[in-house]
C-alpha cells in the first residue's frame, strides 16, 4: 500500500530564489506529521506544491497515490486550511458548508447532512444558523477546518491552525486535529510555529530551515540527531552551593551551571551534548557533590525539548 503523500526530490525556486530543495519524505495514513520551521523556511511554498497550488520546479510527487501531474485529482482529494483563510461573513456556517459540499458533487440533501455532522464535530452545530461575521477566530478556524473535510479527504493540510487562539481555542483545535487522524484515518501535515503542541501531538516531526529538510523522524529520534543537551536540577544545602558549583564546573561532560534567581540551593547543570546519556549524566552529577561534602536534597533530570533539537538544527543548517 502506497503512502498517503510520498515526496521525492521536490524542489521550488523563483529565478535564483530557492524556496524549497529536495524535499523528500514520505506520510502514511492516519499519521501527524508535524512540519516546523523558521519564517522563510519554505513550509508553506511546499504545502502549496503539495496542494498543485504550484508546480514543482523539479522532483514528483503523489497524494493518495495519485502523482503531481494529475492536480484536479489530487485536489478532490485533500482538504486544506491556509494560514489566513477568509469567509463570508454574511453567510451563517451552515450556508457556507452546505455550499462546499455542493461543490464536492453532494446533492441538496446529502449536502445539508454532510453540513450539519461535521459543523457538530468541530463543535460548532449550536451555532450553524449564525452569520459568520458573529464567529470568534476559534470558531472560524474549527469552521476552516470542517469545511477542510467536507469531501472527505484522505490528507489533510494544516497551516498554523491555532494562530492567535487562546488556550482553550488551541485545545479545540488539536482536539480536531487528533480526530481527523484517529477517527477518519486521514493523514495530517500539521505546519506550527508552537512547537509543544507539535511535540505533543504529532507522530512524527520534519523540520525544515532554508528550503532543506535539515531533521526527520520522530521527537525522539530528532532531539538525538540534534544532540540537544540535557540538565538536571538539584537542590543543595544552601551553605554547599558555592562548593558545589566549583565541584560540578569541573566536571567532565558539564557544560554549565546556574543559580536559581530567588531559590536558595538551587542549580541547574548543563550536560554538554556529547556527554553520556540518560541517568548517566545524573548519576556523575551525584558522585561528584557526594565526594565533595556537599548534602544533595533533591534532584531532577529534566530531558531534551523539541524546542532545543529545532533552535540546534535551525542555527547551524
Amino acid at each position: 500500500m502506497s503512502a498517503a503523500v510520498e515526496a521525492q526530490g521536490i524542489a521550488k525556486r523563483y529565478g535564483s530564489l530557492v524556496a524549497v530543495e529536495d524535499l523528500t519524505f514520505a506520510v502514511e495514513s492516519g499519521e501527524v506529521l508535524g512540519v516546523l520551521g523558521p519564517n522563510g523556511a519554505g513550509k508553506t511554498t511546499a504545502i502549496r506544491v503539495l496542494t498543485t497550488i504550484l508546480q514543482p520546479t523539479h522532483g514528483s510527487f503523489t497524494v493518495a497515490g495519485i502523482p503531481h501531474t494529475r492536480p484536479a485529482e489530487i485536489r478532490r482529494r485533500v482538504g486544506v486550511l491556509p494560514e489566513s483563510a477568509g469567509y463570508p461573513e454574511r453567510q451563517t456556517g451552515e450556508e457556507y458548508m452546505r455550499f462546499h459540499a455542493r461543490l464536492f458533487g453532494h446533492s441538496r440533501a446529502s449536502a445539508r447532512s454532510v453540513a450539519g455532522t461535521l459543523l457538530e464535530d468541530v463543535g460548532l452545530g449550536e451555532r450553524a444558523r449564525s452569520l459568520i461575521a458573529s464567529y470568534s477566530r476559534g470558531m472560524r478556524q474549527r469552521l476552516g477546518i470542517a469545511r477542510a473535510l467536507v469531501n472527505d479527504p484522505q490528507v489533510v493540510f494544516l497551516d498554523e491552525p491555532t494562530l492567535g487562539l487562546d488556550p482553550a481555542g488551541q485545545r479545540q483545535i488539536l482536539g480536531n486535529v487528533r480526530s481527523i487522524a484517529s477517527e477518519r484515518g486521514a493523514a495530517v501535515l500539521l505546519c506550527s510555529h508552537l512547537l509543544a503542541e507539535v511535540e505533543e501531538n504529532c507522530s512524527r516531526v520534519m523540520i525544515l530551515n532554508r528550503g532543506h529538510v535539515v531533521a526527520e523522524g520522530t521527537v525522539a529520534e530528532i532531539i538525538r540527531q540534534a544532540a540537544a543537551p540535557r540538565s538536571v536540577q538539584l537542590h543543595v544545602a544552601s551553605e554547599h552551593t558555592e562548593r558545589a558549583v566549583v565541584a560540578l564546573a569541573d566536571t567532565t561532560g558539564v557544560e554549565d551551571v546556574q543559580r536559581s534567581d530567588g531559590r536558595a540551593g538551587w542549580l541547574k547543570v548543563v550536560f554538554s551534548p556529547a556527554a553520556e546519556a540518560g541517568d548517566a549524566q545524573l548519576n556523575v552529577a551525584v558522585r561528584v557533590l557526594l565526594d565533595a561534602g556537599v548534602e544533595l536534597r533533591s534532584f531532577e533530570l529534566e530531558g531534551a525539548r523539541l524546542s532545543d533539537a529545532f533552535l540546534a538544527m535551525t542555527e547551524i543548517a
